[in-house]
């Protein structure tokens, strides 16, 4: 690994077994012994190669041990190289569909791995990342030879990050990330049971076993009866014809949630209706803003995008040519879902799309707040498209104009953007729901000099209807 410094991995410290690392520019994995032999079991059985060959598994291979000093506490066995995933999102910025997907990818692995001979030690979303929109499950070190007649460790993590979120929402039509945001840890089953309280709810499907039920086991063996609860275990004997059949019943449960979610002003965006396109801009507006930013983006090859206020994704596809990925990210859940789904079944894996409001983005969060890191800490793009949606950011999330402009800025990257003019029947429209005044600085004059304050403009024009205009800038040195 030479002598360039290695960098651990605030949020992988949970596992002795195993801690993420950088060097080198690559992500590695330094292992224990006992690590190192789970490790082995796994890439030596059938399954790491179905797995890695579906993609459905991190690209692992086991590279030179030496150079991880103090990465463990102990003796570093063996270190591993991971493929690299573009980038890092976490649950709380997924859409309905996306968790889900992830639950049941996580389900199958677990079946898939009793099948092998081996298990997974948890079962938290924090394991899966995103292949654009192919999950992949990136800890291989949480799988480790099956030991009979134990139960399935991972259970009430699984309740807690993946099934209780899921119900949440589809059960009571409350979203699950500013929950899963509010604990790194999840719902818990006490918190669960009151959330599912009502006569109706008890009688949905998975409530009675896995909340229920699951809740008064927990309030019966309290931390002060963790011998008993692990001898009780013992007598139990969970043969892996038990943990299959769970796993299986909660696939069908999984499957079956949905999340309907009803209409907002932006799940229709982009589609077709009468014959017309929904969308707040005329066609020929349409066409000139998609030859600017094609020409943007075609000026050289970007290795990250960041679509702010993606709706329909339309410019996220339109740049990936001159792109190797491309975040695109929407603040309404039902649009980002949408387009998740759609992206699911074009096998999309160059554009991950999030859900994430930039006036309240994820904030760093954990132990010493490290472990998850933020999302501007995560973001590093070559460039922004920040298209019909300053005037969002402004008007409706109330900041001065001037700061919507510096905030993008501090990213240091090249952007393109879009300025709606106070004549834009969009921003009359949030303008009038304000009280007069409060939004004086939102106006053509004050943007163009803050914009060309923070960035060095290369091309400007104005839309067909005048009311909006288009800027391609630079970051100053």
């Amino acid at each position: 690994m030479g002598g360039n410094a290695v960098e651990a991995e605030p949020g992988s410290f949970r596992d002795p077994d195993g801690r993420v690392f950088v060097a080198d520019g690559q992500v590695r994995r330094a292992l224990s012994e006992r690590g190192a032999a789970d490790w082995r079991a796994l890439r030596d059985s059938a399954l790491f190669d179905e797995l890695t060959a579906e993609g459905s598994l991190v690209a692992t291979t086991e590279v030179d041990a030496t150079g991880a000093p103090g990465i463990l506490v102990g003796e570093v066995a063996a270190v591993l190289e991971h493929e690299r995933i573009p980038f890092i999102s976490w649950p709380y910025e997924w859409t309905f569909g996306m968790l889900q997907d992830a639950a049941l990818l996580q389900l199958s692995l677990i079946e898939r791995a009793i099948d092998a001979g081996l298990m997974l030690k948890d079962a938290t979303p924090y394991n899966v990342q995103w292949r654009g929109a192919q999950p992949v499950f990136v800890d291989v070190g949480s799988f480790e030879p099956l030991r009979e007649g134990e139960p399935w460790a991972g259970y009430r993590q699984f309740c807690m990050l993946y099934l209780y979120p899921l119900m949440l929402q589809a059960y009571k039509g409350v979203p699950f990330q500013p929950w899963l945001r509010g604990s790194v840890d999840g719902i818990t089953p006490a918190e669960a049971a009151q959330i599912f309280s009502s006569g109706r709810d008890k009688r949905r499907k998975g409530v009675f076993g896995h909340v229920r039920m699951h809740n008064r086991l927990e309030q019966r063996y309290s931390e002060t009866k963790g011998q008993e609860v692990q001898k009780d275990l013992g007598k139990a004997g969970f043969s892996t014809e038990l943990i299959t059949n769970n796993v299986r019943k909660l696939q069908k449960l999984v499957r079956g949630l949905t999340y309907e979610g009803g209409t907002t002003q932006w799940t229709e965006y982009g589609t077709v209706s009468s014959g017309q396109t929904v969308n707040t801009y005329t066609d020929a507006d349409r066409d000139v803003k998609d030859s600017f930013v094609s020409r943007a983006a075609a000026r050289r090859h970007r290795s990250l995008v960041w679509d702010v206020g993606a709706n329909d994704a339309r410019y996220s596809r339109l740049v990936l040519p001159y792109a190797d990925y491309v975040v695109a990210v929407d603040a309404d859940l039902q649009t980002a879902d949408r387009v998740y789904q759609e992206m699911k079944g074009e096998g999309q894996e160059k554009i991950l799309t999030l859900t994430g409001n930039v006036t309240d983005p994820s904030p760093s969060l954990g132990w010493r707040n490290l472990e998850r890191a933020s999302f501007e800490e995560r973001m590093n793009p070559d460039l922004i498209l920040a298209l019909a949606v300053v005037h969002h950011i402004s008007i409706a999330g109330n900041v001065p104009l001037a700061e919507v402009i510096r905030w993008l800025a501090g990213f240091g990257s090249s952007m393109v953007v879009e300025f709606p003019t106070r004549e834009d029947p969009m921003v009359k429209s949030l303008i009038a729901a304000k009280r007069e005044g409060i939004h004086d600085d939102y106006d053509l004059p004050v943007f163009e000099r803050v914009l060309e304050e923070c960035f060095t403009v290369t091309e400007r024009e104005e839309t067909p209807s005048g009311t909006r205009v288009l800027y391609e800038v630079e970051p100053r040195a």
